[in-house]
């Protein structure tokens, strides 16, 4: 939907997966849309470059998120936002739908 202004699918799935969200990482972006790790990985670091998103390290796992102090974020939320109702409904829902296992909690 928003490829031809983003410039890429991946680039729309990176941001459509962190606004509804509020974070990933590139394997779990990769799985959800069901393509390659490689592209993703590039897209994450090509939005993190220009200041979109940004990025810290969890163990070894790196976790993206919006970039608060990024000039455009609400303007980008509402396109996302708005984007999102005309996704196919079962997407939509999986998108939304976040479901972590808890951690345990230390003996």
């Amino acid at each position: 939907m928003l490829e031809p202004l983003l410039g890429s699918a991946n680039s729309e799935r990176v941001l459509m997966f962190i606004f509804a969200r509020e974070a990933g990482y590139a394997r779990e972006i990769a799985r959800f849309f069901g393509v390659s790790l490689t592209p993703i990985q590039k897209q994450l670091e090509k939005l993190e470059f220009g200041g979109v998103l940004v990025s810290r390290k969890i163990g070894r796992t790196r976790l993206y998120t919006f970039n608060p102090r990024y000039p455009f974020l609400d303007e980008l939320k509402a396109l996302l936002e708005k984007a999102l109702l005309f996704y196919p409904e079962e997407q939509r829902e999986r998108l939304i739908m976040y479901r972590r296992r808890p951690r345990h909690p230390a003996p």
